[in-house]
């Protein structure tokens, strides 16, 4: 039994969640989400959540569980709240700035990388070594945040490169004499 999948999602005042066919909609102050609904499981709308179970006593079936679960909590968070990824910039010259809909990094390439913004994010520096990705989507905001790291992962034996806030580097010892 999966302990995830048998609580009910809550629904907040100021969210509606439907299902049309086989997608559940969840609409909020935030915005709308949808998720495309799996045969194996079975989605309830009640008045104070939305229920997830397993359509059968398959193997698959109950793997899927505990995941759509928490699929539908992340619509329900991000027609809410929102998420967001906070990057942190380590390097000598190494500086971010966003621009209307595009980032500029200078990551000590011979040329600046320039990338555009998704549809549905935002992007904010509030200095030049720090970028914060938000947005509704929690997949969309962490495939962005995924993509700008990949520029200058963190690198173990000086910490230059670009990390998420919190994440732990293991630092490595130089040669010795």
């Amino acid at each position: 039994m999966s302990r995830i999948g048998k609580r009910p999602v809550a629904i907040p005042s100021g969210v509606t969640a439907d299902i049309n066919g086989n997608v559940l909609s969840v609409k909020g102050p935030k915005g709308t989400l949808s998720l495309g609904m799996s045969d194996l499981i079975n989605y309830t709308v009640e008045d104070g959540g939305i229920s997830v179970m397993p359509a059968n006593d398959s193997k698959q079936a109950r793997a899927f569980w505990g995941m759509q679960r928490t699929l539908v909590s992340n619509l329900v968070e991000g027609v809410t709240s929102g998420f967001t990824k906070t990057l942190d910039i380590k390097g000598v010259g190494y500086r971010a700035s966003a621009q209307g809909k595009k980032l500029k990094l200078q990551l000590g390439y011979s040329h600046d990388v320039d990338l555009e913004v998704p549809e549905g994010l935002e992007v904010k520096t509030p200095d030049q070594t720090t970028v914060e990705v938000s947005g509704i989507d929690k997949q969309a905001v962490g495939q962005f945040a995924a993509e700008i790291r990949r520029w200058r992962k963190p690198e173990p034996y000086k910490g230059k490169g670009i990390a998420y806030r919190g994440e732990y580097i293991f630092r490595k010892e130089g040669k010795k004499k």
